[in-house]
């Protein structure tokens, strides 16, 4: 018996209402794989820019977009133990996550506990482990520093806020000023990113912050890097303020990874890193691991309450086009989810 997935395919650069319902049969799950039920996948920054080409790596057109999900197995395959049949998991696909059903290998699945809603599980997926991984393994910032962070009332900047309060890390975060109250309610100071940035962070942190997160890249990561204490981190994870520039897609990141190179090779006391939530995965088994403790990680927080997630909308996947207009309108706070029928 063929199991059948409704899927969003991006054919191409389109504009929301460009991208396309169909259905597919999937193929019976292989040796070490698994079909899932999806029953939630997000928005984020990632398929905005594969929407327009701009994605660093992403696949020839068409393609499936979808990030992330959390589902529930409804088959395994050869070598899989039968006891994942009706659990709930996560797992990382940088494709393919916008479907009904999916085939995935066993071992890319995360547990989720029962105490989470899919939809807001799927707040904590690629948001929870760059958030987790950003502050504490490539910065490692410690209680009782500073931080800044860029884009508080997003998907990933949003998670950053809470988990770094709840690590005892002091919080400056930049939002509009209709995100002021959503950014301060999360725990950190807000600051108007329409104004003076350097100046309003200064008269918060006038010796400097410990680390400042940055999504934006552009000319502006040039006064990020200007924002750090002797012996602080710049982590750069994304050129956002380019994302409607014509031309060859890698050049802005290019640019990024050079100018990021030369801080670090000055005398000046100071860090910058790209984060890259894919980097190492050439050692399969160490990947998978450290994907599986910091989510998990994350999860245990949520499910004791310390982590809220930030639900912005939950849009039916069949409308998706609908969903992309208003993760990309920058009027929301947290994740656009797409959720499944679980008929579908």
């Amino acid at each position: 018996m063929s199991t059948t997935a409704l899927e969003i395919v991006l054919p191409g650069r389109v504009e929301p209402n460009g991208l396309r319902v169909t259905h597919r049969d999937l193929p019976a799950p292989g040796p070490h794989q698994v079909i899932v039920r999806v029953e939630a996948s997000g928005i984020s920054f990632a398929e905005q820019q594969m929407r327009r080409g701009k994605y660093y790596d992403q696949p020839a057109f068409p393609f499936v977009p979808g990030y992330d999900l959390v589902g529930t197995v409804i088959e395994v395959g050869a070598e899989v133990d039968p006891a994942l049949v009706g659990r709930r998991v996560a797992a990382l696909t940088k494709i393919g996550g916008w479907s009904s059903r999916i085939v995935l290998d066993a071992a890319d699945l995360v547990r989720v506990p029962a105490a989470l809603d899919p939809a807001e599980a799927e707040t904590f997926v690629v948001n929870g482990i760059t958030a987790w991984q950003m502050l504490h393994r490539t910065a490692a910032v410690r209680a009782g520093q500073t931080i800044l962070v860029h884009g508080a009332n997003g998907g990933v900047g949003s998670t950053l806020v809470q988990l770094a309060r709840a690590a005892g890390i002091r919080v400056i975060g930049t939002a509009s000023a209709r995100n002021a109250a959503a950014v301060q309610a999360l725990g950190a100071t807000w600051i108007d990113y329409r104004g003076d940035v350097t100046a309003q962070v200064r008269a918060l942190a006038p010796n400097g912050v410990d680390a400042v997160f940055d999504h934006i890249g552009g000319p502006g990561i040039a006064d990020s890097f200007g924002l750090l204490a002797p012996g602080g981190t710049l982590v750069s994870y994304g050129t956002a303020s380019t994302k409607n520039d014509e031309g060859n897609s890698r050049l802005p990141v290019l640019r990024l990874f050079a100018r990021l190179a030369w801080w670090n090779a000055l005398p000046n006391k100071r860090n910058a890193h790209f984060y890259n939530i894919w980097a190492g995965k050439r050692n399969a088994a160490r990947f998978r691991n450290r994907i599986t403790e910091d989510l998990g990680a994350v999860f245990d927080l949520a499910a004791t309450g310390t982590l809220h997630a930030q639900v912005a909308a939950r849009i039916p996947l069949a409308e998706a086009g609908r969903a992309m207009e208003l993760a990309e309108s920058g009027t929301v706070t947290g994740k656009v989810v797409l959720v499944t029928d679980p008929e579908l």
